[in-house]
């Protein structure tokens, strides 16, 4: 970092002076000019206060790079032949020099990969390039990929897997295999949401946590992304960051197809940004400037937009802006970093200097902790709440009471509004109409009985005259419910209920759809989705008799559909402000990283 620092100040004085050190006189016959650049390094030596032998080395190493690259240039329009700069993996890489790939670019990804592989004992990898990935399946030049672009080279192979027998099959489960499955499963989500007016598995708030109306076409967009951005995150936590990049960029390229207008009322895309760049510094990969600094200007106008210039917005609607000035923390504290390898030492500084302030004020305090843990809190309620309330306890504990009310109150509201949906149902099916199209056209006309009627009758009779046979509304095959048998304990197992509850359901509709299905989580879940996530209570009164046999309408794929969902849902957080709840343990480290590199006191903190 401080080589990339130093280096940097000193291209940012030869663009000030106007010097091109692969011109003559700095450069003769591709060879250093040694008087010129001697004097060139004892003039620097005495701006920067370093060693002249260590300005001459770094001059020599730049004057090298822009030969070379004028090298390359002159190669590649004669040859075709590009040079690419490849960021590899932290332990295959020289930290004191740079590495270049040479290769045709109408090549396909996957023959630059193998053959980056075989150059650098690589089993498995990725190449990013600006922030996304490269399909391995095209040329590079349908990628933007061009002369002397850089590219990030991330392993996908897990630790875990390593511990397998069959290599073929460690292969199967890399990352690749990982992104498709989580994929799949926020699919399955998605396309459950869209259909069925229940309460969403993931969704989007305002700051208050009221979900917010999306338009249809940019919902399933929506849940893709905050899956691969929650999946992202929790890779995050356990330190695979090579994993979690890809997952985050994933989610990156999901938020594109959403309006400007939705992102520009939530902070999930800039926090996504963030996300990004701490996965850059994670990687050690910060030479990425430019994806780097746009990103974090990107997630920057986001935070303004959603919270207002001084956070108005954030406290007018809120009261506080404890807990989200965390994100402020890690953003200035990035753009310090980013700063510090461009060489603007000021602007690092600068930008620090607003780290620490927030750092003091937002590091928790342990003994206050202890006092709220003591009273029933969590750790998380306790951390989150001391830093709403700027260190008060007694505040804390208030303010953490009341969201615990809000939160309660959010949620009968909810089984409000299901009841409400499921008696609109059931006066639809009274008169002769299929479930799941009632179901539907209810959400269609956002839960009006009478244009939901209207719309089925007309759909009905206009069905009847254009086919003289009996025409019947396709049913939705639902769980085959039969006659209970005697429940065993597994049948209604706690983990299976907890299951059901995380999804929305409520405990006593959640623990009669098991019993009906024989405690098949995926056919109790589907059941319970027929129903609008309430079930009508002759079904509750069936369920309290014998267990019934397994459901014979489960099918293999669909258990296949349920263990892709089941385990997607593991990686999304129970807590609305789990991202917010940052120990600051990682930041601290960068602080005192950048303390020492800017030459400031490391009692700042």
């Amino acid at each position: 970092m401080a080589e990339q620092n130093f280096e940097a100040k000193l291209k940012n004085l030869l663009k000030q002076q106007k010097l091109q050190l692969w011109n003559p006189p700095y450069t003769e016959e591709n060879r250093p000019g040694p008087r010129h650049m001697q004097e060139l390094s004892e003039q620097y030596a005495a701006l920067l206060g370093v060693p002249v032998l260590e300005v001459g080395g770094a001059l020599e190493s730049i004057r090298a790079q822009a030969v070379n690259r004028g090298k390359g240039n002159q190669m590649f329009r004669e040859t075709g032949v590009a040079s690419l700069e490849l960021l590899l993996p932290r332990d295959k890489k020289d930290p004191k020099t740079k590495t270049f790939f040479q290769t045709k670019l109408d090549v396909s990804v996957q023959q630059l990969v193998h053959r980056i592989g075989e150059d650098f004992g690589l089993k498995s990898i990725k190449l990013i390039l600006n922030g996304r990935t490269l399909n391995v399946e095209r040329r590079l030049d349908e990628q933007d990929v061009r002369n002397h672009s850089k590219m990030m080279v991330l392993r996908v192979s897990d630790a875990e897997w390593k511990t397998q027998q069959d290599q073929e099959r460690q292969r199967n489960q890399n990352q690749n295999q990982s992104l498709k499955r989580t994929q799949k499963g926020f699919q399955i989500l998605s396309e459950r949401e869209e259909d069925l007016d229940s309460r969403p598995f993931l969704e989007i708030a305002d700051q208050k946590g009221n979900p917010l109306t999306i338009p249809q076409h940019e919902k399933k967009a929506l849940i893709l992304a905050m899956g691969f951005h929650e999946k992202g995150r929790s890779l995050m936590k356990r330190k695979q960051f090579d994993d979690a990049l890809c997952h985050l960029l994933q989610a990156d390229q999901q938020f594109s197809k959403c309006g400007s207008a939705l992102l520009g009322s939530v902070d999930n895309f800039a926090v996504l940004q963030l996300d990004i760049v701490w996965c850059y510094r994670a990687l050690e990969a910060l030479s990425c400037l430019d994806d780097g600094r746009a990103r974090l200007q990107r997630a920057e106008t986001s935070f303004l937009q959603v919270y207002g210039e001084q956070q108005q917005r954030l406290r007018m609607i809120k009261g506080n802006t404890g807990r989200e000035e965390v994100l402020f923390l890690r953003l200035y504290l990035l753009q310090s970093l980013l700063a510090y390898i461009e060489g603007n030492d000021a602007q690092a500084k600068l930008q620090l200097s607003k780290v620490e302030d927030l750092y003091r004020r937002l590091s928790p305090d342990t003994q206050k902790m202890e006092q709220l843990m003591t009273l029933g809190f969590s750790e998380r309620e306790a951390r989150l709440g001391l830093r709403a309330c700027e260190g008060d306890v007694q505040e804390a504990a208030i303010h953490i009471s009341n969201r615990r009310q809000e939160r309660e109150e959010m949620k009968a509201r909810e089984q409000q509004k299901r009841r409400s949906r499921l008696e609109a149902v059931t006066v639809l099916t009274g008169l002769g109409f299929n479930r799941k199209d009632a179901a539907r056209v209810l959400n269609q006309t956002k839960g009006n009985l009478d244009q939901a009627y209207t719309i089925l009758l007309n759909s009905s009779q206009i069905s009847e005259a254009t086919n003289n046979e009996e025409v019947v509304s396709p049913e939705v095959v639902s769980p085959e419910v039969v006659s209970p048998e005697v429940v065993s304990p597994e049948v209604v197992s706690p983990d299976k209920v907890e299951q059901l509850l995380y999804l929305g359901f409520e405990r006593r509709s959640s623990e009669a759809a098991l019993r009906l299905t024989g405690g098949d989580v995926q056919a109790s879940t589907q059941l319970l989705l027929d129903n609008q996530g309430l079930l009508p209570d002759d079904l509750i009164q069936d369920s309290t008799g014998e267990q019934p046999a397994p459901s014979s309408s489960t099918t293999t794929e669909e258990k296949e559909e349920e263990e892709a969902v089941s385990e997607v849902l593991e990686d999304i957080s129970g807590h609305e402000e789990d991202y917010l709840d940052l120990t600051l343990e990682e930041e601290r480290e960068l602080i005192v990283t950048l303390q020492s590199f800017l030459s400031l006191p490391a009692h700042a903190l």
